[in-house]
C-alpha cells in the first residue's frame, strides 16, 4: 500500500514539475516521495530513528533513515490511519497515547513497516517514540543504539553527545558493513551547511510584511528537511523557496490587502487534510508566517570537529531542555516575525503540547500574543469537528481584530 502510495506520488509531482509547474513546495514533496520509496523499495539499508537524530551522518553512510513519526503522518494523509489506530486499540495499548507511535504501533502489527537494518533512538524529544523504537526493535528482532541528548549545551555535555555519535558510526558500520569514509563524511557536512545557510534565508524572509508565503507552502517543513540534510537535494529545495520567496518580493506580488493577521503555528501541522490554513487564508487574511520548527537553533558545523557540531545541533532543538527554553524560543520567534496570534494544536496524547499548553499560553502573552489552543488528534480526522474549529478559529479572530484596534 505505502510503496504504492509512494510511487503514485512521486510520478504525478514529476509530471506536473516537468510540465513546467516547478514550485519550491512541489520540489520538497517530490523529495519526501522518494525517500518514501527508498523506504519501502526493500533493497536500502533502513534505520528507524528518533527525531533527532543525526541524519546527515546517515545518509554518509549510505543508510536511508527516517524517524517513525513521518509514517504516521502519512498514514494520516492517506486517509487510512483509523484502521491502524483501532489495531492497537484491540491489543490493550492506552488510547490517551500519542496517536502518531500508535498509528505506527499498528502499521508494524499489520506488517507495513519496512525492516530496518538497524534503530536509533533518541532520548529527544519524548520518551514515546524511545518506546515505539524499543518495540520495533523487539518485534524485528534488531539491534537498538539509543543517543541520550543531554539538555544543556556545556563543554561537558558536547563532548559526551560526540562520543555518543562516534559510537553510533561505528554501531552502524558493524550492522551494515559500511565504514564511515571521513572524506565522505565533510562532503555531506558540506552540503549540510550549505543548505542551512539558505534556509536562514529562507526563514528571514519569511519576515518580511507582507509575507511572501502561503499558509502551506513552510508547513512541517524544519522538521522534514532534517532529513534530507547532507544531500544536494536539500541544497536545491531550499534554494527553490529563497529564490521564490526572493522574487515575490521584488516583484512586489504579495499583495498586502491578504495579510491582516500574521500567525506563529506551534508544534507541528494538522497531518489529514482539513480547512483549517485555508479558512484562515480566505475568510481572514491570516498568513501562518512562522512554524515553531522553522528555525536555524545551531551554528554551522565545523567540518575539523564534525561529531561536536551535530552533537550541538541536537542538544539546540527547541523541545529540548526545560519548559523554559522552549518558551524563550516561542517568544523570539512572536517578536521577530511579529506575530498577532499563535494556534497550538494541542495534540492528544502529547506531553510536549498539551502539557506545555499553560506555560505556553503563559509565556506569550507576556509578550503580547493571544493563543489559541485547539484540542485535537493531528493525525486522525476521525475526532475532528470542523464546525466547533471554525467557531474557535473565528473567536480567536475576533480578539486579534479587537487588539489590533
Amino acid at each position: 500500500m505505502m510503496m504504492e502510495y509512494f510511487a503514485n506520488l512521486e510520478a504525478g509531482l514529476q509530471a506536473a514539475i516537468n510540465n513546467g509547474n516547478a514550485s519550491p513546495r512541489k520540489l520538497y514533496a517530490l523529495e519526501i516521495a522518494r525517500l518514501g520509496k527508498r523506504l519501502y523499495s526493500g533493497q536500502d539499508k533502513v534505520a528507524w530513528c528518533g527525531i533527532t537524530a543525526p541524519f546527515d551522518l546517515l545518509n554518509a553512510m549510505g543508510v536511508t533513515s527516517c524517524f517513525v513519526e513521518f509514517i504516521g503522518a502519512m498514514l494520516a494523509s492517506t486517509g487510512t490511519v483509523g484502521t491502524f489506530l483501532e489495531e492497537t486499540d484491540h491489543i490493550g495499548y492506552s488510547s490517551d497515547a500519542c496517536s502518531y507511535h500508535r498509528a505506527v504501533s499498528g502499521a508494524a502489527i499489520k506488517g507495513l513497516m519496512p525492516e530496518p537494518a538497524l534503530l536509533i533512538g533518541t532520548t529527544n524529544p519524548c520518551s514515546g517514540g524511545l518506546a515505539v523504537l524499543e518495540n520495533l526493535a523487539d518485534q524485528f528482532h534488531k539491534k537498538l543504539f539509543v543517543l541520550h541528548i543531554p539538555q544543556d549545551e556545556s563543554r561537558e555535555n558536547v563532548a559526551y553527545l560526540a562520543g555518543q555519535m562516534r559510537d553510533m558510526a561505528g554501531f552502524v558500520s558493524d550492522l551494515t558493513g559500511v565504514s564511515l569514509d571521513p572524506e565522505r563524511l565533510k562532503d555531506v557536512i558540506g552540503h549540510t551547511n550549505e543548505a542551512r545557510a539558505i534556509m536562514a534565508e529562507v526563514y528571514d524572509l519569511a519576515k518580511t510584511a507582507p509575507s511572501p508565503l502561503t499558509n502551506k507552502e513552510l508547513s512541517n517543513f524544519g522538521i522534514v528537511m532534517a532529513l534530507f540534510l547532507g544531500t544536494e537535494a536539500s541544497v536545491t529545495i531550499a534554494e527553490a523557496y529563497r529564490d521564490e520567496f526572493s522574487r515575490r518580493i521584488t516583484e512586489n506580488s504579495v499583495d498586502a490587502k491578504n495579510e491582516k493577521f500574521r500567525l506563529l503555528w506551534i508544534q507541528n501541522r494538522i497531518q489529514f487534510k482539513n480547512p483549517i490554513e485555508k479558512l484562515l487564508s480566505d475568510s481572514y487574511q491570516a498568513t501562518i508566517v512562522i512554524d515553531e520548527l522553522n528555525d536555524i537553533t545551531w551554528e554551522p558545523i565545523d567540518t575539523d570537529n564534525i561529531f561536536e557540531g551535530l552533537a550541538r545541533r541536537s542538544i539546540s532543538i527547541p523541545f529540548n531542555g526545560t519548559i523554559q527554553n522552549r518558551v524563550k524560543h516561542l517568544q523570539k520567534l512572536a517578536l521577530e516575525y511579529n506575530v498577532d496570534g499563535a494556534i497550538n494544536p494541542c495534540n492528544w496524547g502529547c506531553r510536549q503540547g498539551t502539557g506545555a499548553r499553560g506555560l505556553i499560553d503563559e509565556g506569550l502573552r507576556a509578550v503580547g500574543v493571544p493563543v489559541l489552543n485547539l484540542e485535537v488528534d493531528c493525525i486522525d480526522s476521525r475526532k475532528f469537528t470542523e464546525g466547533q474549529f471554525r467557531t474557535r478559529i473565528e473567536a480567536f479572530v475576533e480578539m486579534m481584530d479587537s487588539k489590533k484596534a
